[in-house]
C-alpha cells in the first residue's frame, strides 16, 4: 500500500542563502538535502524547495541537475542563462504558475520585475531520477479524477483550498491550503479525486537506477 505523508507548509524551516540573497524552506528530498541554495551538500537523487528570493544574483550551479522553477508569488523574475559571449536564453516568469526549466549546470542570473518573489524549485539528479511538474487547476473541473502511478507523487497546493480523496484503502480525504504538501510514495496506479479552488503542482518522480 502506499505510503502518505502530509507536509504542512506553516512547519518548513526557512535556511537563508549564503549569499545573502533569500531563504529556502526544503519541503521534501530523498535523501534529505538539508541546508538553503548554495549548501555543500548536493548529494540527493530529487529536492522540492520553496524559496522567497529577496535580490537580484546568480543561481547556484547543481551539476547533473534537471531543473523546473514555478513562480508562486511577486511579479516576476527573468532568469538570464549565460554563455561566453552572454546572454543566449532569457526564461520570463512574469505571472504566477508560470514554468522555466533549465539545467542545474547552467550559469543563470535572476533578475527581480518589482520587488521580492515566491518560487517553488524542482531538482532531479539526470542519472538517477526524471521528474514531471503539471499544474492541476480545481474548481474548472469538479471531482476531476487522476491516476497516481510512479515511484514518488508530491501534491503542492500552490494557491486556494484543495481536497484530495484516494482511493479505497485510503479513506480519508486530505485538506490542503496554500503551502501545503501532500506525498505518496509507491502509490502503484492510486486513483486520486481532487475538488475545491485552488491550484495544485503535481509532481511525479521516476528512478532510473
Amino acid at each position: 500500500m502506499a505510503s502518505i505523508t502530509l507536509i504542512r507548509g506553516a512547519d518548513l524551516v526557512a535556511a537563508p542563502w549564503k549569499n545573502g540573497g533569500g531563504v529556502t524552506r526544503e519541503v521534501a528530498a530523498f535523501p534529505s538535502a538539508g541546508g538553503g541554495q548554495g549548501a555543500a551538500s548536493h548529494d540527493f537523487l530529487w529536492r522540492v524547495s520553496v524559496a522567497d528570493v529577496a535580490r537580484a544574483g546568480p543561481f547556484s550551479r547543481f551539476d547533473g541537475v534537471d531543473r523546473t522553477l514555478v513562480l508562486l508569488s511577486g511579479a516576476g523574475m527573468l532568469l538570464d542563462e549565460l554563455g561566453d559571449a552572454g546572454v543566449v536564453d532569457t526564461h520570463a516568469l512574469r505571472e504566477p504558475l508560470d514554468i522555466a526549466r533549465f539545467d542545474g549546470e547552467a550559469r543563470i542570473d535572476a533578475r527581480l520585475v518589482d520587488g521580492a518573489t515566491r518560487d517553488f524549485n524542482l531538482m532531479v539528479r539526470r542519472d538517477a531520477a526524471q521528474g514531471e511538474l503539471e499544474v492541476w487547476r480545481t474548481g474548472t473541473q469538479p471531482d476531476a479524477r487522476r491516476i497516481l502511478d510512479s515511484d514518488v507523487v508530491l501534491l503542492f497546493c500552490a494557491g486556494g483550498a484543495v481536497t484530495v480523496a484516494l482511493a479505497a484503502g485510503h479513506a480519508q480525504a486530505k485538506q490542503l491550503g496554500t503551502g501545503d504538501t501532500l506525498r505518496i510514495d509507491r502509490p502503484n496506479a492510486l486513483a486520486c479525486t481532487l475538488t475545491g479552488d485552488g491550484a495544485v503542482l503535481a509532481i511525479t518522480i521516476r528512478y532510473t537506477r
